[in-house]
């Protein structure tokens, strides 16, 4: 048996649906960073689906995310031509449930030592911090975090620091 992806097929939108297992969620800043991606990469993966000959329509098995951007977003829709890159699988019910929690669980999860780095050489290569956080989907704080974490004072070169141990000049007749 080849595998699925030597057979991706332009599917419309429309002929798509979700399946009711799919226990995966994502939470708004890492839906707005897929967004992104999609809008600024296109769609690199296609999605993965059991196609239902009786209904003429696609059961997502793997893709969730990729296909509700598209669905929420006009321009990436147009773009598109409202058409979902798409590969079948052909499986029962309960190994296209297996199928999904498998694409779910292996996509693992970000070192942090490796974002570490990943941040310091954004950082040294001279991008700031707002290029960072747009462009690779952190807010704020985890970047504070992350730059915290390396224990590198470089990474805070170009941040303003308050005068809190100043020395206060003392105040004639306050009592001081």
């Amino acid at each position: 048996m080849k595998s699925p992806v030597y057979n991706v097929r332009p599917v419309p939108l429309e002929k798509i649906r979700a399946n009711s297992y799919n226990p995966n969620s994502v939470a708004p800043p890492e839906m707005k960073l897929l967004e992104k991606s999609i809008r600024e990469d296109g769609y690199t993966m296609p999605i993965v689906c059991y196609y239902i000959p009786e209904e003429d329509m696609y059961e997502i098995v793997d893709g969730f995310h990729r296909w509700t951007v598209m669905k929420n977003c006009k321009d990436i829709r147009e773009r598109e031509g409202g058409m979902m890159p798409v590969v079948t699988i052909e499986k029962d019910i309960s190994n296209r449930m297996a199928s999904t929690i498998r694409h779910n669980r292996a996509r693992g999860t970000h070192s942090i030592d490796l974002m570490v780095n990943i941040v310091a050489e954004l950082v040294e290569s001279g991008m700031s911090d707002e290029w960072i956080s747009k462009n690779i989907g952190m807010d704020a704080d985890e970047l504070l975090r992350l730059k915290q974490i390396s224990g590198l004072a470089a990474l805070f070169k170009s941040r303003e620091f308050s005068q809190a141990w100043a020395k206060q000049e003392d105040r004639v007749g306050d009592g001081v």
